[in-house]
């Protein structure tokens, strides 16, 4: 099974969303396979666009799969761990934590199968880091804990093809453990600064590069993993999304994306084993701002390949979505599917 984890530890760079119709192509064009999705956020807004989102209560179909008998998240796999999370769990079954959306909403391909987000999450934060930090002689506490996923996905891989996950903003315990979870990351960022920042941010978290002092060495999530010989995830995309259709070679925003062209270049030349492509002109992916259609995808739980132009009902107002340009936030997801 295919490991795929989108991630990028700074917010606002439209990662949910943009995962939600990757996701959702990906399973249309690839009708013959199994898909599992695994929700690693709190604020579980993969969750709710699978759901149904706002127009087709997709938060009411994720409160109901939170209030079942064995509460049917990842929250409530991580609290089935805490009693006794140095050993895996006996009689388990994941099954009864996974929920098929298209049982809730019939815009999603019934290839997709997902394992709910869950506000938990934070509750269980530090407890998790705690337990991880634990020392008992003769147990690896931090390598027990990081491989919760993978105690969960182990009994199931078989019967699926490939694997999304969605994470939070963040380097969270919680986050660690997806990342130590997954093969390759597909990275959005945005024309500003900070974006910049953030991948520089997101290369010293996962591989531990230019740490401000050699105290974090040891405890970088580099070294832990591959000191438990465990392979680091690649970095397969990078999307730079949200692009404004008003950029020109002068403008501030092609300035930013130049600086970080020339950063990932250089990362390439001196650490290739970190990516799965050789130059950037393989790696990196312009995603123009979805506007109008991306809010109505989003607010309807409805995949671009799946949504027609013209006036959709939003709520009580009627909206107008432009053919042309739902057609081009189409030809743009399937870009990226192309290259997973």
């Amino acid at each position: 099974m295919e490991k795929i984890t989108i991630w990028n530890n700074k917010g606002g760079t439209g990662k949910t969303s943009i995962a939600f119709q990757i996701i959702s192509e990906y399973a249309i064009r690839h009708k013959e396979k199994k898909i599992l999705v695994l929700d690693v956020c709190p604020q579980a807004n993969l969750s709710e666009l699978l759901l149904g989102s706002l127009s087709n209560h997709g938060s009411d179909h994720l409160l109901q799969r939170q209030g079942t008998k064995v509460r049917s998240t990842i929250g409530g796999y991580f609290q089935s761990r805490l009693p006794s999370p140095y050993k895996q769990l006996d009689n388990f079954d994941p099954d009864d934590y996974l929920t098929v959306p298209m049982k809730y909403n019939d815009k999603i391909p019934s290839n997709i199968t997902l394992l709910c987000g869950d506000p938990l999450l934070e509750l269980q934060s530090n407890a998790i880091s705690t337990l991880a930090n634990n020392q008992i002689p003769g147990t690896n506490t931090w390598l027990s804990i990081i491989d919760w996923l993978n105690d969960f996905i182990k009994p199931i891989e078989k019967n699926f093809d490939i694997m999304f996950i969605d994470t939070n903003p963040s380097f969270s315990i919680y986050t660690q453990i997806a990342l130590a979870t997954t093969e390759k990351l597909i990275l959005p960022v945005m024309a500003d600064d900070s974006s910049r920042r953030a991948i520089q941010n997101a290369f010293s978290l996962i591989y531990g590069l230019k740490l401000p002092s050699e105290i974090y060495a040891k405890y970088a999530f580099a070294e832990k993993l591959l000191a438990a010989k465990r392979e680091l995830p690649k970095v397969h995309l990078i999307l730079k999304n949200r692009l404004t259709q008003y950029m020109g070679p002068a403008s501030a925003y092609a300035t930013v994306l130049k600086a970080i062209d020339s950063e990932l270049s250089e990362l390439i030349v001196k650490h290739p084993n970190y990516f799965t492509f050789d130059t950037i002109s393989e790696g990196i992916l312009d995603i123009r701002d979805f506007q109008t259609a991306g809010v109505v995808s989003s607010a309807r739980g409805c995949p671009f390949s799946k949504m027609r132009a013209g006036k959709l009902q939003l709520g009580d107002k009627r909206v107008q979505v432009n053919g042309d340009r739902l057609n081009e936030c189409v030809t743009a997801i399937q870009r990226i599917v192309d290259k997973i």
